[in-house]
């Protein structure tokens, strides 16, 4: 049933703008000859050869007309494979709705293992999400969805694998789409696309393909920091905990991005109405402060950190840890610094 329901690839060109123009198509193929192969010059001299009595000459003329434009209609691609505006919207509802009971199925947890292992699938998913700008809103969401639910035990080297391949699809190029998503300026869209990094990079074997875009991916995770909608922000913050988690690299990079740790800290201290997604906030401070290259970046918010400990008795206990890190730790004496608990020289 799946692969009929991939019949959605068939279709994912239909959605071009209204305004959309197509240019002409220069037709070379026998333009020297008498005959040139595609009948255009014998439509006229078909309808023009059969006689008539003059008193029904009016009625000819007028059926002569409606003929032509029917033969017309024939040599019109869009017209011969109903891809006009009537027909692409049709076929444009058809993709929905195979896109929605995709989506349905993706949340099954007996379809899991055999979507994840259909290529044909996968790679459907995700050019739709590589030609965001030209699908319909509500197909690029069903497919996101889709793949949000799959990502857990997704593996990305499905697209090299030697199991038969429809389109051109790599990991790079699937790495590139999602990262389309999460650049988007719709929210459920980049909300998604943060989830399923986080859900995607916890898998050793999808790390290394996301790794060579891992400096976009936190810049644009602190970025949704700042967003007031709550569920930006918890998306941002679960994908950070993950990606902090794994990559050392953005461990380093993250203490010196300029708003990063104020927007975790903000999200602590606001707090945000899940108490996770603040639980969360407070461990990737912890995470960053275990660097010891870090410290000298993270001692500028030590009046932050204690003001939480004292205040916040839920992550006292994470707070206290990580002003431990920046104080007591023999490492930190390499620099100089003014600690509310006196200098540290």
């Amino acid at each position: 049933m799946l692969c009929h329901l991939i019949q959605i690839d068939d279709w994912r060109d239909i959605a071009m703008p209204r305004d959309h123009t197509k240019p002409p198509r220069v037709r070379t193929l026998g333009v020297n000859t008498t005959i040139s192969g595609f009948g255009l010059e014998n439509v006229g001299k078909v309808y023009s050869d059969s006689t008539t009595p003059p008193n029904d000459q009016s009625k000819i003329e007028s059926s002569t007309i409606t003929k032509k434009r029917s033969a017309g209609f024939l040599f019109d691609e869009d017209g011969l494979f109903n891809i006009d505006d009537e027909g692409r919207t049709e076929r444009q509802q058809c993709a929905v709705a195979a896109s929605n009971i995709i989506r349905n199925f993706s949340f099954m947890p007996e379809n899991e293992t055999i979507m994840v292992q259909h290529r044909h699938c996968l790679e459907t998913i995700f050019q739709c999400l590589e030609d965001q700008n030209a699908e319909d809103d509500e197909l690029i969401t069903n497919m996101l969805e889709a793949l949000v639910n799959l990502a857990p035990v997704l593996d990305l080297r499905i697209l090299s694998s030697s199991k038969p391949s429809y389109i051109k699809m790599t990991e790079k190029s699937a790495v590139h789409a999602i990262m389309g998503m999460l650049s988007s300026s719709i929210k459920a869209w980049h909300c998604a696309a943060a989830e399923l990094i986080g859900r995607l990079i916890i898998n050793p074997d999808n790390e290394s393909f996301l790794v060579p875009v891992i400096s976009q991916i936190y810049r644009r995770l602190v970025d949704l920091l700042s967003v007031p909608a709550f569920d930006a922000q918890a998306a941002a913050v679960s994908a950070l905990y993950n990606v902090s988690e794994v990559n050392m690299d953005c461990r380093l990079k993250l203490a010196s991005e300029r708003w990063a740790v104020d927007r975790l800290l903000k999200i602590v201290k606001a707090p945000h109405p899940v108490s996770e997604v603040c639980r969360k906030a407070a461990v990737i401070l912890e995470s960053l402060v275990s660097e010891p290259q870090n410290r000298m970046h993270l001692l500028v918010h030590e009046n932050n950190f204690a003001e939480i400990l004292t205040s916040e008795g839920k992550y006292s206990d994470t707070f206290a840890r990580i002003l431990y890190e920046l104080t007591a730790r023999p490492s930190n004496k390499v620099t100089s610094g003014q600690a509310i608990w006196g200098n540290i020289n």
